[in-house]
């Protein structure tokens, strides 16, 4: 986790300061609104942005200087955006408290994927959504970027699996072109979901 704190030591943002595309898209589709909350944020790139669009926003991320980039961000964009520092292994998840919850390439071994997607089904407001644009575990092969070890990556069935019982608005595992920042550059292996809690 150190290398994460270290990686974020820099005044340049390494992955840029424009919404992952499978989020805004999904924001220019769906106009959600109320509480949301960014795990493994990073340097707020979303965070930010849907503040923007007039959300609600928490970010939380492990990295003390990754959150310190969220907020100047979201003070040099004159947004909101309240940090908070997590480690996603011992998060405690608020029953019911978000209506939108966002997870975009954050990769952790999988007793933590498993954790956090229960917590997520936890804290998501009956009729909240989840959008998710994570690393598959195709990605190794395309040498661009991403994690190494294959359990930090993610497979189609344990991804729709774990959300069995949601209502499925969007699903993808393929090649996608990504040009975040200078760390996301290139054909990459995706998994994208997007999701809601049913309404009570």
């Amino acid at each position: 986790m150190a290398t994460w704190h270290e990686r974020f030591q820099t005044t340049e943002y390494v992955y840029g300061t424009e919404p992952n595309e499978f989020i805004e898209m999904m924001q220019n589709k769906l106009r959600l609104s109320g509480r949301a909350l960014a795990i493994a944020e990073g340097e707020g790139r979303n965070a930010v942005y849907l503040a923007g669009q007039g959300m609600h926003v928490t970010a939380w991320d492990f990295a003390r200087s990754g959150l310190a980039k969220t907020e100047r961000l979201a003070e040099e964009r004159r947004v909101g955006v309240l940090t908070e520092q997590v480690d996603l292994a011992e998060a405690e998840w608020a029953e019911e408290a978000w209506d939108l919850i966002i997870c975009v390439f954050g990769h952790f071994p999988k007793d933590v994927q498993h954790k956090t997607f229960d917590g997520i089904k936890r804290a998501l407001k009956p009729g909240g959504h989840f959008l998710m644009e994570v690393y598959s575990v195709g990605q190794p092969a395309y040498g661009t970027v991403g994690p190494k070890q294959e359990s930090f990556l993610y497979r189609p069935e344990e991804v729709l699996e774990a959300f069995r019982g949601f209502k499925l608005i969007h699903f993808f595992t393929g090649e996608v072109e990504r040009h975040e920042g200078k760390l996301h550059n290139g054909l990459s292996h995706v998994i994208q979901l997007a999701c809601q809690k049913p309404a009570e």
